[in-house]
């Protein structure tokens, strides 16, 4: 039941005042009981990045629209997914207090998916490029790696190594161009590429599921098998 009454007691008192500001924006969400390394705060938007971690029930949004006005609460089940799926390769490249540059070019949802890793691990996110950092957020996502992977292939190249560049983390990753395209609302990504791997990744997609997450993985392994090899 996603609404419990019990751990919806703990509301604020109406004497304390709340300002439009982030900071008393998270004040408030944790005041009434939501973990707020769950949520994105974005261009006056909440975003649930996950329902159960984030313990955001109906009760609490309602709550917290009646004192934010003009704040909106996006509960997406397709963003939900964006983030799941964002997260578990953030998980394995983000350190603590890390600086991360995010350019102006990239997808918009680089923003929003990042936001709560200020809380999470402690982050920066550098928006000057000439400020200091530690990593670029890479706006690749899984079509745009899945096609490089295949051209590379075609014209005989192979498996380039490193698969992933040091100097980036990857968002988007394990991210379609369909689930941005849908959750965003238009084609903000090309889905078809007019060349002989475009071809072949077309053909895939009518008749093989989940395959483009397959050739990341198997890629990837093939990569530390390798490493592996060389260290004996």
């Amino acid at each position: 039941m996603e609404d419990n009454f019990l751990f919806d007691l703990n509301i604020p008192e109406e004497k304390e005042e709340y300002k439009n500001s982030k900071s008393d924006i998270l004040r408030f969400l944790k005041d009434i009981g939501v973990d707020t390394r769950y949520v994105s705060i974005w261009e006056n938007k909440i975003y649930i990045n996950n329902l159960r971690f984030s313990k955001f029930s109906k009760r609490r949004q309602n709550n917290f629209e009646l004192k934010f006005k003009s704040q909106k609460v996006i509960r997406s089940s397709l963003f939900q997914e964006i983030a799941t799926n964002a997260s578990r390769e953030l998980s394995k490249t983000i350190k603590p207090k890390m600086k991360i540059l995010i350019k102006k070019d990239v997808n918009p949802l680089i923003n929003i998916l990042l936001e709560p890793y200020t809380r999470k691990y402690g982050v920066k996110l550098v928006l000057d490029e000439n400020e200091e950092y530690d990593v670029i957020a890479s706006k690749l996502t899984l079509d745009m790696k899945i096609h490089l992977i295949c051209n590379n292939i075609f014209k005989g190249k192979g498996i380039n190594y490193p698969v992933f560049d040091k100097n980036f983390i990857y968002p988007l990753i394990k991210v379609t161009n369909k689930q941005i395209n849908d959750f965003l609302g238009g084609k903000i990504l090309e889905e078809k590429y007019n060349d002989i791997s475009g071809e072949f990744i077309e053909f895939l997609d009518e008749t093989v599921t989940q395959y483009k997450f397959n050739i990341l993985k198997s890629v990837e392994y093939l990569e530390e098998n390798q490493l592996n090899s060389n260290i004996k």
